[in-house]
């Protein structure tokens, strides 16, 4: 059995495991009493202040700071604003404000929070008055005119009741807010405010004349009594006057069965506003989660949401003219029926599917709308099915209330994909632009107002991430990963789709927003070894870009860390999967032979690339691991984002399918390609990555001997519907497709180690996931597992003592179990290293 190792932390001792005795750890007592220290740290750590221990780079943002958010211009282009906090500061500061003059240098602190306050007015962003000169801003609920030559700023509005969505006018005299969910309108030279919306939900009140008997009554009473029908004619007059004094007022209007009124918006004509009505879903029941440290010591219950499968509310769309007595509710559902039987849909769909819409077999729901154009004649919708494999964009004709349809995306799996709320009007014309998957990859379309002239802009198996018009209304500046998923670009294009620039160059990611006079641009840029820091530019292409920020410690910065290497192994089924591989000889440290796989979290989210992951103090972890010989694999398996509308549906109907082969499939590679050991292979991560932990040792467990599942779904079941209906369907509709991609119904195949950690009060993945995991383990008589809690804990986990303990665990699991032969056959057990160092 392999000897038990001296204190790995600091990793110094680590290190030394591997470069010094690179068969096999050493034995017991020689590491510390036969060499010192420093021979221990592999040739490429040597030297370097940067202490790699667990208790060291679990301290979240301590080391490598919080970067730059929050970028905004201000309105004369002179300066750019950004919360902001570098390394060493405690875990849990909060990032403060910083601006840079355009021309670059020194960031500023704004030390003062009511500075701070004060100044935020300034680039709070907001509608510019038609002539620009202006600019009009909603901050804590009052309204503000900024003069964007001086800068000077007007208070338009002090009260206590919330004013939002402040918009000029056409001809920029007036400004439209929302208030109490109603439109006003502000004369900005007076000053003078007027309501012009008065919508109410429910029915309007009906006057009914009496019957029966109360008839009776009231004519007797007419008939005996002149002073009776004196009042009558007095209050009969009285109201035919004030009938006439209302003459030019709004009138209230009432949504009746339609639902609550909201999301109210009106033209640049102050003549139309689009609305929505919602219904909340009837008969739900709320999951309660408990919050177990509470100041008060009682346990707090805290219902958070429904479960997949439950009944879902809805909307509907409309629009009102300002001072008539009614809506025109847009009857979507009627249109798309219509519609399906002259246009073919675009994406990836069963003719069935195009069939049931015809047939009104389809529930559309979520009807939204989205914006006006500059001419106030058109309005933007949108709406999508029940079942979210159908959506619909189309636009209203103000006068006629007629719809258009634009473009109707149907899928197989379920519609999805980035910059899925990326649509608007182009400036100063009839036409719209939005982005979609209709041909597989998220791209950019154009179309008329009257849903002629559809044109794809861009295309190619690459996607486009966000979609910006700059002041000037002359151009796109677009966010794509066209040349290599592995990076993001900003570039320019004309709203024809011609002259497509790149804007910025060399490796990584790069999100840009152009200054207001189209000048310069603020980029924030990160890349594997670095994390995301703020830079400004010439907006034009091969501007050098001049750094502003360096958020992380000197010390951080000068540590070797290793820039991993990005390959594509074959699936099963041909695909070529993306993976970071990080290999011990980057260390200079010799393999021990085993291997850990890292699964990211959320399904559809991206971390094989060459700009700075969030899974940062995991990357940190894998270092950590390689200087001990393990070889570390992170996969963008099936359902990652960034490869497009096949990949992301690839795990339609079974989660724990082809996400999972993916994995048996890179243990394979290894194997074949970086000699490791069949037979010591670990793997583990969070939240979605702990359920593919789980399905792992349970299902392929002659493949995955130690796993850590960590804030894990375990019944997809008892997840949430939004995101969970749209993979697998409704539990009541599909039972199959939650019972083949449930960890719960899979435990009695677990035969290798398994350590599960999760959050109590954990308002995504509830607790009560592991419990009822726990209980299944537990009636199966499994014996080699362990659940770790941590009572404070939300599912993004944020204390230190937290991270440090959940990835103690998870070394040792995969120390004891991994790093020598023999460790996970019998009763063989590797000892574990003592811990030291928190």
């Amino acid at each position: 059995m392999p000897s038990r190792l001296p204190s790995v932390l600091p990793l110094a001792v680590a290190f030394a495991a591997v470069a010094a005795f690179p068969a096999a750890p050493p034995l017991a007592g020689q590491a510390t009493q036969d060499a010192p220290v420093a021979s221990w740290v592999p040739e490429a750590a040597r030297g370097h202040a940067f202490e790699l221990s667990l208790a060291n780079f679990m301290q979240g943002s301590t080391h490598v700071g919080q970067s730059p958010s929050s970028v905004n211009w201000t309105d004369d282009s002179r300066h750019v604003y950004f919360r902001w906090l570098p390394a060493g500061h405690d875990w849990d500061a909060q990032q403060e404000l910083y601006r840079v003059a355009a021309a670059g240098g020194e960031p500023e602190l704004i030390g003062d929070p009511l500075v701070a306050d004060s100044l935020a007015i300034t680039f709070a962003g907001g509608d510019l008055s038609p002539d620009r000169r202006y600019r009009a801003t909603a901050w804590r609920g009052d309204l503000y005119l900024v003069d964007r030559r001086s800068m000077e700023v007007r208070r338009l509005t002090d009260t206590r009741d919330n004013k939002a969505n402040p918009r000029f006018s056409a001809d920029g005299r007036t400004l439209f807010f929302t208030q109490s969910n109603q439109v006003y309108a502000l004369d900005l030279a007076n000053g003078a405010v007027r309501q012009l919306t008065d919508i109410r939900s429910g029915q309007a009140p009906e006057e009914r004349d009496p019957e029966g008997l109360a008839a009776f009554l009231r004519d007797q009473q007419l008939e005996l009594f002149e002073h009776i029908r004196r009042q009558q004619a007095r209050t009969e007059a009285q109201r035919e006057l004030a009938e006439q004094r209302r003459g030019g007022e709004i009138q209230t209007v009432f949504t009746g069965r339609m639902g609550s009124p909201g999301g109210l918006n009106v033209n640049p004509q102050g003549t139309w506003v689009g609305l929505q009505a919602s219904q909340p879903a009837s008969g739900t029941r709320q999951v309660g989660v408990p919050q177990w440290i509470t100041d008060d010591g009682y346990t707090r219950l805290n219902e958070i949401r429904t479960k997949v499968g439950d009944a879902v509310g809805s909307s509907r769309a409309g629009i009102h003219r300002i001072g008539s007595d009614s809506i025109t509710w847009l009857d979507v559902a009627e249109a798309v029926k219509e519609w399906a039987g002259v246009h073919e849909p675009r994406g990836v769909f069963l003719p069935e599917q195009r069939e049931a819409v015809a047939a009104g077999e389809v529930a559309v729901q979520n009807v939204q709308f989205r914006g006006w154009n500059d001419a106030g004649t058109w309005g933007l919708v949108s709406a999508g099915s029940l079942d979210n494999k159908h959506r619909w964009l189309m636009t209203v004709e103000a006068a006629s209330g007629e719809l258009s349809l634009l473009q109707h995306v149907a899928d197989s799996a379920w519609v999805g994909g980035p910059c899925g709320q990326c649509a608007g009007w182009l400036p100063g014309q009839d036409q719209v632009y939005w982005v979609s998957e209709a041909d597989r990859f998220a791209h950019l379309y154009t179309a008329n107002a009257d849903g002629s002239g559809l044109r794809q802009l861009t295309s190619g198996e690459w996607e486009v991430h966000s979609v910006q018009i700059p002041e000037q209304n002359d151009r796109f500046i677009l966010r794509t990963s066209e040349g290599s998923p592995f990076e993001q670009h900003m570039y320019s294009m004309a709203f024809d789709g011609s002259n497509r620039t790149r804007l910025t160059s060399g490796t990584g990611r790069f999100v840009g927003s152009l200054s207001p006079d189209g000048r310069r641009m603020a980029i924030v840029h990160s890349t594997q070894t670095r994390p995301d820091e703020l830079f400004l530019a010439d907006a034009r292409a091969g501007a050098q870009m001049a750094r502003v920020t360096t958020s992380p410690s000197g010390d951080f910065l000068a540590f070797p860390w290793m820039e991993a290497e990005i390959i594509r192994f074959p699936a099963q089924d041909g695909a070529m999967v993306p993976a970071r591989i990080y290999r011990p000889a980057d260390m200079g440290v010799e393999a021990n032979g085993a291997a850990v796989l890292f699964v990211h979290g959320a399904g559809y989210l991206q971390n094989v690339h060459d700009w700075w992951s969030s899974y940062y103090r995991e990357w940190m972890f894998h270092h950590y691991l390689v200087a001990q010989g393990f070889t570390v694999l992170d996969i963008d398996y099936r359902a990652s984002a960034g490869y497009g509308r096949d990949w992301r549906t690839g795990i339609y109907r079974w989660m724990g399918g082809k996400d999972l082969s993916d994995h048996v499939d890179g243990v394979d590679w290894l194997v074949r390609n970086e000699g490791v050991d069949r037979g010591r292979i670990g793997i583990y991560g969070g939240s979605y990555g702990g359920f593919i932990t789980l399905m792992a040792l349970f299902t392929e467990p002659d493949v995955f001997h130690a796993g850590g599942a960590l804030r894990s779904v375990t019944d997809w079941a008892h997840y949430n519907e939004g995101y969970t209906s749209n993979i697998l369907n409704r539990p009541q509709d599909d039972p199959e497709a939650y019972i083949q991609s449930s960890p719960i119904y899979f435990a009695e195949g677990l035969k290798g180690h398994l350590l599960m950690g999760h959050p109590m009060y954990d308002t995504n993945v509830h607790f009560s996931d592991i419990v009822r995991l726990t209980q299944r383990l537990i009636e199966l008589g499994k014996e080699n597992w362990e659940l770790a809690v941590y009572p404070t804990e939300n599912h993004g986990m944020v204390e230190p003592v937290s991270w440090v303990d959940q990835y103690r665990r998870i070394y040792e699991l995969f120390w004891r179990t991994l790093s020598a032969p023999g460790c996970t056959e019998g009763t063989g057990v590797c000892e574990v290293p003592a811990f030291s160092g928190r």
